[in-house]
């Protein structure tokens, strides 16, 4: 048995019955949500034995979970990549299809849930992006809420942050330099449109022309990302360019054929060759 001298942890209980851990090492409580004494002494009892031998205290571990869970010494994170990727719709399984497509996720693929050590995800995280942490971190906290972790292989302080570009909007003086300078007449109007609507650039490049509802002067469409419906009123000055488009089907054929990295492609070309800095075809959204 552990000589009680060198436990790092020891049991008290507070007036209300509740018993805590007290760490000698930091100084710090934790609460153990008990008032049953023996639950809380084998809650004490597990904690000291992690401190003696982890690697002992991960074997068993395993074989608890494996009681429950058959496949937790086969699941990789390729595993869990392919059930979220099941899982979601439309635009977002499109998203998270290309997203496991990055290189930096090689260096796990293969590795098992339960093996996983921290050490492996800083390597994917100097390896990858800004989007490899984001998506990163939920697969980490999807396995956490299947319950295919038994604890976060990082803690959520430790995370390197997330730090993104500086997003700010088109102004009009650039819109209008781009406009003047298109010459194809359906990218022109697309351009235009997303200026006015403020729409995303898929949303806007798959309208038809039967969302338009001209008697009340309003374009209705769902969502490609949430699926939610969203209602815009256009003046006067949209009426006159959507009147210029098809009167059926799409409004803009060809950018609804054309994948959304493309057209953000073609659209930074467009502003590099102008000197527009710090936009993207994004930069709509938030005009």
């Amino acid at each position: 048995m552990t000589n009680i001298m060198k436990q790092r942890y020891r049991l008290y209980r507070r007036h209300a019955g509740v018993f805590y851990l007290f760490d000698n090492l930091t100084g710090k409580r934790e609460s153990l949500n008990t008032k049953d004494c023996r639950e809380a002494g084998r809650l004490l009892h597990a904690k000291n034995e992690a401190q003696v031998n982890p690697q002992i205290n991960r074997q068993i571990a395993r074989a608890y979970l494996a009681v429950s869970d058959p496949l937790i010494n086969e699941r990789t994170w390729q595993t869990v990549i392919e059930e979220i990727i099941k899982l979601k719709k439309a635009e977002n399984q499109l998203r998270w299809a290309r997203a496991a497509q990055d290189h930096a996720f090689d260096i796990i693929r293969s590795v098992l849930v339960l093996d996983t050590r921290p050490e492996h995800f800083l390597r994917v995280l100097e390896a990858g992006t800004v989007s490899t942490n984001v998506f990163l971190r939920r697969l980490h906290n999807f396995a956490l809420d299947m319950t295919w972790l038994a604890w976060p292989i990082i803690p959520k302080k430790q995370w390197p942050a997330v730090r993104f570009q500086l997003k700010r909007a088109i102004t009009a003086d650039e819109h209008a330099l781009i406009i003047a300078n298109e010459r194809n007449t359906e990218t022109r109007a697309f351009y235009d449109l997303c200026w006015h609507l403020g729409g995303s650039q898929s949303d806007i490049a798959n309208l038809k022309a039967e969302d338009i509802d001209w008697e009340h002067q309003a374009i209705g469409y769902h969502r490609r990302k949430t699926n939610q419906v969203a209602t815009l009123k256009f003046g006067d000055q949209v009426s006159d360019l959507l009147r210029s488009l098809p009167n059926e089907g799409l409004l803009f054929p060809r950018m609804a054929r054309t994948h959304e990295k493309h057209r953000a492609k073609d659209f930074r070309r467009r502003c590099n060759g102008l000197g527009i800095r710090g936009v993207t075809l994004h930069s709509y959204r938030y005009a």
